[in-house]
């Protein structure tokens, strides 16, 4: 059994760690309050963006939009969104083994978002369209939209065919899901909801107009995918952190327990040593 010294010093150790722990679990979930609403907030924005894109797309031609081409895809550019730190449990890679899959046996090019993202892609040596947005929590409304003016660009010029992007999506507390985000060509019949199409009239021209929320479009979803990936990642976190704080709290418990059981040990010993020294005495 180890030494009383060694197990108090053992104890000291994990109560460190476990203030750690229970500090990064409180600041996720204070973070997380936010996120959330900050999703509750965004999600009316590109869900009328959307609509309105639908509605101007039921007057326009293919043929009218380069966003809605049809043809072989020789290359593509996936927007993968992963965390800005670890200990968040297997956020990270749970993402990235579903990016893997998603881009098997494809030309990809990556723009990543997030620290983690930049790192596991550069490593691997892939193709990086930028890598100029290392945190997911400082992104804002003009990065996407920066982004996306750029990889919009990038589609029309031909320099990749297709668009997508990959992120957490946030389901509950205690359940986030890697999901895959198809920007890019558009498909016409998804942005249908089957209803009739309501009368538009569209100034200058449903064309024009179509080229230019596309852009718009885009950056809201991407918008959106950043908030729901921020706030996956924090709750990822918490329940990590909650983990591993429950699990530190064993630990102590139980070497707890080995301390007292030998400072018991050496109580008796010593009790035991008296008494023998004291019989030794009595028979001189």
């Amino acid at each position: 059994m180890a030494s009383m010294k060694e197990i108090n010093l053992r104890i000291k150790s994990i109560s460190g760690t476990r203030q750690i722990t229970k500090a990064m679990e409180l600041v996720a979930i204070s973070k997380l309050t936010k996120a959330r609403e900050r999703i509750d907030r965004t999600r009316p924005f590109y869900t009328e963006l959307y609509s309105a894109l639908s509605d101007v797309s039921a007057a326009v031609s293919p043929l009218d939009t380069g966003f809605c081409r049809t043809g072989d895809i020789k290359k593509s550019c996936v927007v993968v969104i992963a965390g800005d730190r670890g200990l968040a449990g297997g956020y990270n890679s749970n993402l990235f083994k579903f990016a893997e899959a998603a881009s098997n046996g494809k030309n990809v090019c990556v723009l990543p978002i997030g620290k983690r993202s930049i790192e596991h892609f550069e490593r691997r040596g892939y193709e990086t369209v930028s890598d100029e947005y290392p945190s997911v929590e400082d992104m804002s409304v003009g990065d996407c939209f920066e982004i996306s003016r750029l990889l919009c660009k990038m589609f029309l010029d031909g320099d990749i065919d297709e668009l997508s992007c990959i992120y957490t999506n946030f389901v509950t507390m205690l359940g986030q899901e890697p999901a895959e985000l198809k920007l890019l060509p558009l498909d016409k019949s998804l942005l249908s909801d089957g209803s009739e199409a309501r009368f538009t009239l569209v100034e200058p021209g449903p064309g024009a107009v179509f080229n230019s929320i596309i852009p718009d479009t885009v950056a809201g979803l991407l918008w959106g995918a950043v908030c729901e990936s921020f706030a996956s990642e924090l709750a990822a976190r918490r329940t990590a952190m909650e983990s591993a704080t429950s699990n530190a709290d064993d630990i102590i418990a139980d070497l707890k327990l080995k301390y007292n059981k030998a400072r018991k040990s050496s109580i008796t010993q010593q009790i035991t040593e008296i008494v023998s020294g004291a019989q030794t005495d009595g028979s001189d």
